[in-house]
């Protein structure tokens, strides 16, 4: 990747997505994946591909809060710039960005839900919000997906991500068992 010129307004533009991503995240900042690809790799070209994956996969897998992806998104961001304090700014900016914004939204409306939670609207508001999760769960995993070349052609993938689905609505099995038997299939090079 050539090296980045970043300008403040570009530094202004990446916190205000990341504030505006903030928002949208219901469900957590994951759920917001698809359009952080959108916006870092394909619209500004901040990041690669490889950044970008790398970013959620480090972050998934170390242990801490699932947010981390941001904080690494936002110092590769950073990296990829001449500035010796640009990795710093980045991380700063996107997590700054991120959480701020929905935790003052959700400090403020926890407490009115709260004294009006007899209300039907209130009630009606947090069962609607279910289908957007899963919609945006979706989507960010189609993207995770299709940027690693697994496709719709990898039936087996799509087979036991289908069958996991089911396991966890319709049964009480952890679903930290089904993690490790994926693992195990994907070691033995099944999927």
């Amino acid at each position: 990747m050539t090296e980045l010129n970043l300008s403040p307004g570009d530094w202004l533009t990446l916190f205000l997505h990341f504030a505006s991503l903030s928002m949208l995240g219901v469900g957590g900042a994951i759920t917001t994946l698809a359009d952080m690809h959108r916006f870092l790799v394909d619209r500004q070209g901040w990041l690669t591909d490889a950044q970008f994956n790398t970013s959620v996969a480090l972050a998934q897998a170390a242990p801490g809060p699932n947010i981390l992806f941001v904080a690494l998104m936002g110092w590769n961001v950073g990296l990829n710039t001449s500035l010796p304090w640009a990795p710093a700014a980045g991380m700063l900016l996107a997590m700054v960005g991120i959480m701020v914004p929905s935790s003052l939204l959700a400090y403020a409306t926890s407490h009115w839900s709260h004294r009006h939670c007899h209300l039907r609207g209130v009630r009606a508001f947090k069962q609607g919000f279910a289908p957007i999760v899963v919609a945006l769960l979706v989507a960010t995993g189609w993207v995770l997906a299709t940027a690693t070349g697994r496709t719709l052609d990898n039936w087996p993938l799509w087979l036991v991500t289908a069958l996991t689905t089911l396991v966890v609505w319709r049964t009480k099995v952890h679903l930290l068992w089904l993690l490790g038997a994926g693992a195990v299939l994907g070691a033995l090079g099944l999927l």
